[in-house]
């Protein structure tokens, strides 16, 4: 099976409301003594997101 990305869009707050969910959810499972691993490398993923720019297609048919 063949791995599929999948693109979530999010707002600054959206992303912190994210990495405090997951973050929450880490500890838990450190709390319960449970990996955390694939956490740790999903928190990160959001936090280091790229960040992308909207198109300003309204201006350019302006012009």
């Amino acid at each position: 099976m063949r791995d599929e990305k999948r693109v979530v869009t999010l707002n600054g707050f959206e992303q912190r409301l994210m990495v405090a969910g997951l973050t929450d959810f880490r500890n838990d499972a450190i709390r319960d003594g449970k990996p955390t691993e694939d956490l740790d490398g999903l928190i990160l993923k959001v936090i280091d997101a790229p960040t992308k720019r909207q198109k300003r297609r309204a201006d350019r048919e302006a012009r």
